[in-house]
């Protein structure tokens, strides 16, 4: 099978990462007899630097062509550090999602069984967290109107959601627990947010269209609490942009390590694969950064994008025995051995070939 990936390294560890998830994907492909046809392309900061847009009309061109992408990381420190900047890493990433049409990221938050005790929650709350957010992405405060009045002073942001958009993410949001556990959870705060009342009654009017999923709806703050009290009381979570954003980095700290969560960003033209952490530009060019995260959201390239649910698995099956072996990078080493990311890499296509 011939497999047309768009890559897309981005800034800071993004394209150490990646360097680690094309080795494991290469290795994958020879195993199981695929060819890939890689099609770089620029993003974030590098483009920027590159051709003075975030996004250029280039890698747009290349993403519509591909047949899924991976992508690594958007960020720099000389644009967070300037709040005059016109032109950010991060617009980027909101063109790229709004012209694709990417308004789903599926965030998973799962558990390791070799990494429990590394959770800085307790073993008994997190054990067997098996979790997935369906975090709407491109509308919200996000894209909302935004500006500045009375002399710079007085700063606004809007919150806009149609009814259009809230519906399509909920019905993946039903399609997704028919295929679990038939729970779902609408997470708002309809109680202050008239947008979030919009959600609620949205979801409300599609619960006679799926019969068998029971749907119950919380107010954020309340799950951001039982999110780390509770985790396994909840399955499938839908949410708006911001909120989403908020919930998933904090969901993260279950497993353990941002560094080992994957994710995806699904729509109308092409679905996106990346790791949930961002560019750690602390760690750029060190070779330390944990690559774990962006080798996962490859595994579930294979699965979602190509329906290759062996070379998904196997990727899958060697990234926890290089964790039981503590093959890790310094994040999980606790003061132990720690390998580099390369080195994580080398170790995982040893173990497929």
């Amino acid at each position: 099978m011939k497999l047309n990936i768009a890559l897309l390294p981005g800034d800071g560890i993004g394209p150490e990462v990646i360097e680690q998830a094309v080795k494991v994907s290469n290795a994958i492909a020879k195993k199981f007899n695929h060819s890939i046809n890689w099609m770089h392309a620029l993003t974030g900061a590098a483009a920027i630097d590159a051709v003075g847009e975030p996004y250029p009309k280039e890698t747009h061109e290349i993403c519509l062509k591909a047949d899924a992408i991976l992508f690594g990381a958007i960020g720099h420190p000389r644009f967070d550090n300037d709040p005059s900047a016109k032109v950010r890493p991060e617009q980027g990433l909101l063109k790229m999602r709004k012209d694709l049409g990417l308004f789903a990221n599926v965030r998973p938050t799962f558990t390791f069984p070799s990494l429990i005790d590394k959770s800085p929650l307790k073993k008994e709350r997190i054990e067997g967290t098996n979790l997935i957010f369906l975090r709407e992405l491109t509308g919200g405060i996000y894209f909302g109107k935004r500006g500045r009045l009375d002399n710079g002073n007085t700063a606004f942001d809007t919150c806009t959601y149609t009814r259009k958009e809230i519906k399509r993410l909920a019905i993946k949001g039903f399609e997704l627990a028919m295929k679990r556990s038939n729970r779902l959870c609408c997470v708002d705060k309809a109680n202050v947010l008239e947008s979030s009342r919009l959600w609620r009654e949205t979801v409300q009017s599609l619960e006679k269209d799926y019969p068998s999923v029971k749907v119950s709806y919380e107010f954020v703050d309340a799950v951001a609490m039982r999110l780390v009290q509770w985790p396994n009381s909840y399955d499938v979570l839908i949410t708006e942009n911001l909120f989403g954003d908020i919930l998933t980095d904090e969901a993260s700290v279950i497993s353990g390590s941002m560094g080992l969560m994957p994710s995806a960003s699904v729509g109308l033209k092409t679905s996106l694969y990346e790791p949930i952490h961002g560019s750690y530009p602390q760690a750029a060019g060190k070779n330390i950064a944990n690559p774990l995260a962006t080798i996962l959201s490859a595994a579930m390239m294979f699965e979602d994008a190509f329906n290759l649910q062996k070379e998904a698995d196997l990727i899958r099956s060697v990234v926890n025995s290089s964790l039981k072996q503590s093959i890790v990078s310094e994040d999980l080493a606790d003061g132990n051995k720690s390998y580099k990311t390369s080195e994580i890499g080398d170790w995982l296509v040893k173990e497929i070939i």
